[in-house]
C-alpha cells in the first residue's frame, strides 16, 4: 500500500508504478446486481443459458461494472492521506479491450501518470490497468483524475 501524506510527495512520484491490488472474482451475483442497479439486462450479462451459445461462451461483466470496481481495487494500492479534501474529478481514456467472463478473476495495476498544480492543491491522474487472470489483454484501461485540496 502506497500512502501519500503530503502533496509534495504526490508530485515527486509522477511516473511511478504504485502497485497491484488483490485478485477479485467476478461472479454472476455481482453482475446481476449491477444489471439491476443500471437497468442494463442485456442477455450477454444476465442470461446464463443463452450466453453459453453466445460470442463469449458464457456471461460477461458489464464494462462499466469493471470500471466501477476501480475505487475498490485502487484502495488496496494507494491512499491519499493528505490534509485536505479528496474529490473524484473524472476519468480519461476509458477503454474495455477484453470482456471479463463471469468466474474470472481481475486485479488492478495502478500508476501515477501525472500531477498538476492547482491554486487549491493538486490534480493527480492515476492510470489503471485491470488485468484478467490468464489473459494477455486487459479488461479495462482507464485514467482517473483526483483533486487533492489543501
Amino acid at each position: 500500500m502506497r500512502v501519500f501524506s503530503a502533496l509534495d510527495e504526490v508530485s515527486a512520484a509522477i511516473g511511478e508504478e504504485l502497485g497491484t491490488s488483490d485478485w477479485l472474482t467476478i461472479d454472476q451475483e455481482r453482475v446481476n446486481v449491477f444489471a439491476e442497479a443500471t437497468g442494463d439486462h442485456q442477455w450477454i450479462h444476465v442470461d446464463v443459458d443463452r450466453a453459453k451459445d453466445g460470442p463469449f461462451g458464457g456471461t460477461i461483466a458489464h464494462g462499466y461494472l469493471t470500471l466501477s470496481l476501480v475505487p475498490f481495487l485502487g484502495s488496496q494500492v494507494v491512499s491519499f492521506e493528505t490534509p485536505g479534501a479528496k474529490l473524484n474529478y473524472g476519468t480519461n481514456k476509458v477503454r474495455f479491450p477484453n470482456p471479463v467472463l463471469v468466474g474470472k478473476r481481475i486485479r488492478a495495476h495502478v500508476a501515477l501518470a501525472d500531477v498538476a498544480d492547482l491554486p487549491t492543491g493538486k490534480q493527480a491522474t492515476l492510470r489503471y490497468t485491470i488485468e484478467i487472470e490468464g489473459e494477455a489483454k486487459p479488461a479495462c484501461v482507464a485514467e482517473t483524475v483526483v483533486l487533492l485540496l489543501e
